[in-house]
């Protein structure tokens, strides 16, 4: 036992899982932050205690890629909704895009944002900002007042934020790499996609599959071989979000191969669900990119386990009721909710196809926190880090109930679904977010900003010499 320390909070008897092995131990925390791992004679002391007997304790996932749309959208999903959610899906920390109203371009309107998230939020998050033409004069305002990214939006999705040229890009890429951020990446490249669509339109084709007629996997194949070019030429971080066919594996393993700086994430329904399930589910199952066909399923999981793509994410993107289930397809808003039930169904798939809850604790948690500098504060179960925990049953069957989940959105594809575990105590530095599948009072507002805590390493930045800003400087003499 360790002596003359109290402890706030012990958790007994759970099964710890890292990305390496799975081992019974206590786990004790104190200010936030994880005190000892070991065996229940050596925990210290405690104000209070869990008993975890059956469960497995995990590292909280870190979703990457929510929309929780706040500012602007407020019907659709704010702060609380969205991360009660999250802290539902046993995540206990988000990266939320800025396509919201206003979007996140300057340091005014970030500013803003992260006094609605601070007031609002359950979990910790992390904010982006657009990278695009309008914000190239801010950048350094945007880092200043703190992002953990930014966004750069390659092709069309909801917010319409304008998609730079790859002029544009290239030079965007020469501001951010020298600051070691890493880029994030809507990989699909407008013009195929919005000459596609010009032409189904006019044909009159309004039913769901022609949402992914319009774009097919060479546009995110195409989008994923510039952009990995552009980082390599510039030392850029980037990284492709919502991987969601085999066509975009070969591009990123051979940037992986070279060198680049790249990373890669995929998401539940690029894995689950496939274009099988569009008469069913109609508009409900419209996101960008699109769901594809069924032999993209198999090679994504694959590079999941190779390690070609690096995270899984969810691109948790609520609408409503009505926004999902219009007749035509080209006025179905794009995206549904995730963040809830990322975690049960991918440890329902990781049982299914035999891998091990290491496995998706390295995707969920681990990998995530590398590649965003914030390892091993956040994504790791060791003495020091934080204490962010999901305790899980792994046994536990039930059903997705759209009715039932936290988010405002109360519509996606998942409904229906069955899953083999459940978080049951999701903690977030210390402090329970969620306990015994109850949303902790205490809690809201207890979430903050991981930019602050955000180490990357020393950037490679290429060919300075080279830049817009070196090749139009006033010439000496």
């Amino acid at each position: 036992m360790t002596i003359g320390i109290i402890a706030d909070l012990v958790v007994t008897g759970g099964t710890i899982v890292t990305p390496d092995t799975e081992y019974k131990a206590g786990i004790a925390i104190k200010d936030g932050k994880i005190l000892a791992i070991g065996d229940q004679d050596a925990m210290p002391e405690a104000k209070e205690t869990l008993d975890a007997t059956g469960l497995h304790v995990l590292p909280g996932a870190i979703d990457v890629h929510v929309h929780f749309r706040d500012p602007g959208y407020p019907q659709k999903e704010d702060f609380a909704s969205g991360t009660a959610a999250a802290a539902f899906g046993g995540v206990t920390t988000v990266f939320d895009m800025p396509n919201t109203l206003p979007a996140i371009s300057d340091a005014k309107s970030l500013a803003e944002k992260h006094a609605i998230a601070g007031a609002k939020a359950h979990v910790d998050y992390g904010l982006y900002a657009v990278l695009g033409e309008d914000s190239l004069p801010n950048i350094g305002a945007l880092i200043e007042g703190g992002v953990i990214g930014f966004k750069c939006y390659m092709g069309n999705t909801f917010g319409r934020i304008p998609s730079p040229t790859t002029g544009a890009m290239l030079e965007l890429f020469e501001i951010v790499a020298p600051t070691g951020k890493r880029i994030s990446l809507h990989a699909e490249t407008n013009s195929i996609m919005e000459r596609r669509e010009a032409r189904l339109r006019a044909m009159g084709r309004t039913d769901p599959l022609a949402h992914l007629a319009a774009r097919p996997a060479v546009v995110a194949t195409e989008a994923v071989a510039r952009a990995a070019i552009l980082s390599e030429w510039t030392g850029a971080r980037i990284h492709i979000l919502h991987i969601s066919s085999a066509a975009e594996l070969r591009p990123l393993a051979e940037a992986k191969a070279r060198g680049v700086d790249i990373t890669g994430e995929t998401c539940p329904q690029y894995l689950l669900l496939s274009s099988d399930d569009y008469e069913e589910k109609c508009g409900v199952i419209r996101v960008n990119p699109p769901v594809r066909e069924t032999e993209n399923q198999d090679p994504i999981w694959q590079a999941l386990v190779d390690g070609t793509i690096d995270m899984i994410a969810t691109d948790h993107a609520p609408h409503s009721i009505e926004e999902k289930t219009r007749e035509d397809i080209w006025t179905v808003d794009c995206g549904f909710p995730g963040v809830e039930t990322q975690m049960p169904l991918m440890l329902t798939e990781v049982a299914r196809r035999k891998a091990s809850l290491s496995d998706y604790v390295r995707w969920s948690a681990e990998k995530p926190a590398k590649c965003w500098g914030l390892y091993p504060t956040k994504g790791a179960l060791m003495v020091g880090s934080d204490a962010d925990l999901a305790i899980v049953d792994t046994n536990r069957e039930w059903t997705i109930d759209d009715a039932n989940i936290q988010s405002t959105a109360k519509i996606s594809p998942w409904h229906g679904m069955k899953a083999t575990a459940l978080p049951i105590h999701t903690i977030v530095r210390g402090c329970f977010a969620m306990k015994d599948r109850t949303l902790q009072d205490n809690a809201k507002g207890w979430g903050r900003s991981v930019h602050a805590i955000q180490e990357m390493p020393t950037p490679d930045v290429r060919n300075a010499d080279q830049t817009m800003a070196a090749v139009t400087a006033p010439r000496k003499g």
